[in-house]
């Protein structure tokens, strides 16, 4: 090596990692604070969702058997899935879950079908005439399901309400309380209160609907009803999905309508006439919370099941 270059100074570079840009540093930002407005819900899920379903669990893989006569204290032992196995050959609690099930299949589709077609025909009207519209028939499901069980039990009386002497006047005995009507005043209250909410998610969804493909549809002489068929009832088909699944869910879980029937007609509806019903007897009647707490898991079980059945014949790709 020369001398020249032993005496050149050596040279090192270095790379440096370039700054962040500030646009990349505000969009990041700006979605952790888009974030932090989930954070409530989750909180909200954890506790009140997954807890309680981690503790029923736990709670359902024991047994608390008392001694004697039934008189003296209470153990508690560990029984593994012998509640479970107890579920499975409970007859009063699937035929609770079958009666509840034919239930929904009948009530379902029509809530649907009503509030599918209210939306249609508040879609057709002109906006200022379907705001008010659709604050009336929000006024059902706003009002409290107990309040509105209340109200329903008074009308249906045979004593004090307006609709039995109404149908007299047609020669119609109408016993709202009886065995061949239970069903049909229970699903005519889940409708009174269900019908205005589903109206509302399909009426929103179809507004988002371009207003261009009406136009387009009309000039090629498609009827209204063409229109409403072929045009906006599949778009709408998404939303029609998601109330479904919510009705399903509800309609299988069914509780305080027939807890309040109960008590006008004890006869009828029965301490296991649903599954909740069934739940809350063992829960609270017979203090046997072990196999409320297997029968709950068991119910969360089928309804899921059920919803994600539903959801994936129904889930297709969208128009």
């Amino acid at each position: 090596m020369s001398l020249d270059q032993l005496q050149k100074p050596q040279v090192t570079t270095t790379t440096t990692e370039p700054a962040r840009s500030p646009g990349r540093q505000w969009r990041r930002t700006m979605a952790l604070k888009g974030a932090s407005f989930t954070v409530p819900f989750f909180a909200g899920f954890v506790l009140f969702t997954v807890v309680p379903v981690i503790l029923a669990l736990s709670k359902s893989l024991y047994t608390a058997k008392s001694s004697g006569l039934g008189f003296g204290a209470k153990t508690v032992s560990f029984s593994g899935l012998e509640n479970f196995s107890r579920v499975l050959h409970d007859q009063k609690f699937w035929g609770s879950l079958w009666r509840v099930a034919l239930f929904a299949v009948i009530v379902i589709p029509l809530i649907q079908f009503f509030s599918l077609t209210l939306a249609l025909l508040l879609d057709s009207v002109r906006r200022r005439y379907a705001g008010r519209l659709r604050i009336a028939m929000l006024v059902p499901y706003m009002t409290p399901g107990i309040v509105a069980t209340l109200i329903w039990i008074y009308l249906y009386s045979p004593a004090v309400g307006p609709l039995t002497p109404f149908f007299k006047l047609f020669g119609i005995d109408a016993n709202f309380y009886g065995s061949g009507m239970i069903w049909v005043s229970v699903g005519n209250l889940m409708a009174w209160g269900a019908i205005g909410f589903n109206m509302l998610i399909v009426y929103g969804a179809l507004q988002a609907v371009p207003r261009d493909i009406f136009d387009s549809a009309r000039v090629d002489g498609a009827s209204e009803w063409r229109i409403a068929w072929s045009i906006k009832v599949p778009y709408v088909r998404r939303s029609l999905v998601l109330v479904s699944i919510l009705g399903i869910i509800g309609t299988l879980q069914i509780f305080s309508e027939p807890l309040l029937f109960r008590s006008m007609t004890p006869e009828t509806v029965t301490k296991d006439f649903t599954p909740i019903m069934t739940i809350y007897n063992q829960a609270f009647a017979i203090g046997d919370f072990n196999y409320a707490a297997a029968l709950s898991i068991m119910l969360a079980l089928v309804v899921g099941l059920v919803s994600a059945v539903f959801y994936k014949l129904t889930n297709r790709a969208p128009v």
